[in-house]
């Protein structure tokens, strides 16, 4: 398997602006991909490389449940992906995102906890409508090639994540 990562030296520290700003451009990810290609819905990985940007390479939250992925990500390029996050449309003046009070959000690569920042982006258009995110998330330095397994668990109120992503970090 690849390098385990650490909590104190692999784990990006993200600061809050530039967290937002990867929130909103996760969520403009997300969307743009029509329903029957979503990597968000996709429960394989199949999907997982859906217009990836040449910066980041995301990685998909779900709808909740279990999930199981195996793909491929680009080496040397950081990763940014969700634990738990919501968001909405901003419409007038209001602009504050939803939050969301979760008992459990927590990720492990390889066994190793990672850290877990909270987010929220400014406003953003996406789909062409306004709109304001928020979440718990993970920002990885680059991975080097190898094999990984990702781990993701979340819990708030009744809705719950547990995923596992098998990665294959490669170089492009």
């Amino acid at each position: 398997m690849g390098e385990a990562v650490s909590p104190e030296t692999g784990a990006d520290t993200v600061d809050p602006r530039r967290g937002g700003q990867l929130a909103a451009r996760w969520w403009k990810w997300a969307l743009s991909a029509p329903e029957e290609r979503s990597p968000v819905a996709d429960t394989t990985g199949e999907f997982a490389g859906w217009r990836q940007p040449s910066d980041v390479w995301f990685l998909a939250g779900t709808y909740g449940g279990r999930v199981v992925r195996r793909c491929p990500i680009a080496a040397g390029r950081p990763v940014f992906f969700p634990v738990f996050n919501t968001q909405r449309l901003a419409l007038g003046l209001s602009a504050e995102p939803w939050r969301v009070e979760a008992s459990r959000a927590e990720a492990t690569l390889n066994g190793v906890p990672l850290k877990v920042q909270e987010f929220a982006s400014r406003r953003f258009f996406a789909v062409g409508m306004p709109r304001v995110a928020w979440g718990l998330w993970c920002a990885l330095d680059p991975l080097v090639p190898g094999q990984y397994v990702l781990t993701i668990k979340a819990e708030a109120g009744g809705f719950w994540v547990d995923t596992t992503y098998h990665l294959d970090v490669v170089d492009y």
